[in-house]
């Protein structure tokens, strides 16, 4: 499937500039009309965060009469950092954070969330248990935000013929084109690898099976050319025909193709990988009834809908339950079962595999 969305940049995740008649009557959360009521709501930086400001807490505020204070956060680990530091300082940098789904786990490890109560949620249940943070407890302690895809890219004028399958990369007679991200838990090169050769992850299950794959994955490093430290020296290469083909986020890609770029994002017969992130709440906000109204309204179909068109996310919620047309849908996600993050994985053997990855693929 190529890419045919309409994107402006916003750093990590992409801006659509859609168009949807917004009023109180879309948000399917209960209202709250009280004064000075409040929330610090962190998202990624950029026009990601501008886009939540300006075209979906306002839209909050209308139904709730809660006021959102938006914080812009990074969305690498250091944000983590930051709320660990707000909190044994006895403060909340943000009540409510966008964590990405490595982070939002290592965060229930370390009792940084407040658990959330799912009868105050009435919408909780258009959520799949998949993107629900159960803790060891039994707790709710996140709820998905927003889903986004890390697909097969490649640049039309040096790779006419569109890849059909992320085997392409291992190719013996591809020649060294590929831009891959270096890291093994943001480039999912061993979830990509054992579906696409082993048929599933169950070799990911124990180190054994872990190192069979990174043998798998080494068999392509004759075939790439930049082992990328970020997506911006990604998106140089890709866009100016230096980098051929790659893996790259399927959003931030339509960004290039709206500007004419010759580019394409492909989702393989394998699928693409499927990440994103959950809410949270910081363990020393005060606001948890604030908080767990804001989540509601977030995955009702309505708000899922406007966060679709206006942010460009992939959403949470069923298709089936979303007024999308099959244009916006295919312009921001995918109905092909998908590559899924091995996130347990990388919570419990992360510095493991950091240091085995070290060695075998990229030495």
């Amino acid at each position: 499937m190529k890419v045919t969305a309409r994107r402006k940049n916003i750093n990590r995740r992409a801006f659509v500039a859609g168009s949807i008649a917004a009023g109180a009557t879309i948000l399917g959360a209960p209202a709250i009309h009280a004064q000075e009521r409040s929330l610090k709501v962190g998202a990624f930086g950029g026009f990601f965060e501008e886009t939540f400001k300006a075209q979906i807490w306002p839209e909050f505020t209308k139904a709730s009469g809660i006021a959102v204070e938006s914080v812009s956060q990074p969305s690498s680990d250091a944000w983590l950092l930051t709320l660990q530091q707000a909190a044994a300082a006895g403060e909340a940098a943000a009540d409510v954070s966008m964590m990405g789904r490595v982070n939002s786990l290592r965060g229930v490890k370390q009792g940084l969330w407040l658990p959330l109560d799912p009868g105050k949620m009435q919408n909780l249940s258009n959520v799949a248990k998949t993107y629900q943070e159960i803790g060891p407890d039994g707790k709710l302690y996140g709820v998905g935000a927003i889903n986004w895809w890390l697909t097969l890219v490649s640049n039309t004028e040096q790779v006419p013929a569109e890849p059909a399958s992320w085997s392409e990369f291992w190719r013996p007679d591809l020649g060294r084109i590929l831009g891959l991200f270096s890291l093994a838990n943001n480039s999912f090169l061993l979830e990509i690898a054992a579906k696409t050769f082993f048929g599933n992850y169950e070799l990911l299950q124990n180190e054994e099976g872990i190192l069979k794959v990174m043998q798998n994955v080494a068999e392509l490093k004759g075939n790439v050319l930049q082992w990328s430290r970020d997506e911006a020296q990604f998106q140089a290469g890709l866009e100016s025909g230096e980098i051929p083909m790659g893996q790259y986020y399927h959003d931030v890609t339509s960004i290039a193709v709206a500007k004419g770029m010759p580019v394409r994002s492909t989702f393989p017969k394998e699928g693409g990988v499927t990440d994103g992130g959950n809410w949270t709440v910081i363990k020393t906000s005060k606001k948890i009834a604030e908080a767990q109204v804001l989540i509601d309204w977030c995955i009702s179909p309505a708000a899922q809908d406007l966060i679709a068109r206006k942010v460009g996310a992939a959403p949470v919620v069923d298709r089936s339950k979303l007024s999308l047309t099959d244009a916006e849908f295919a312009a921001i996600s995918s109905d092909k079962d998908p590559v899924v993050p091995q996130y347990a994985m990388h919570l419990e053997r992360g510095d493991w595999i950091e240091q085995k990855w070290l060695e075998i693929v990229l030495n």
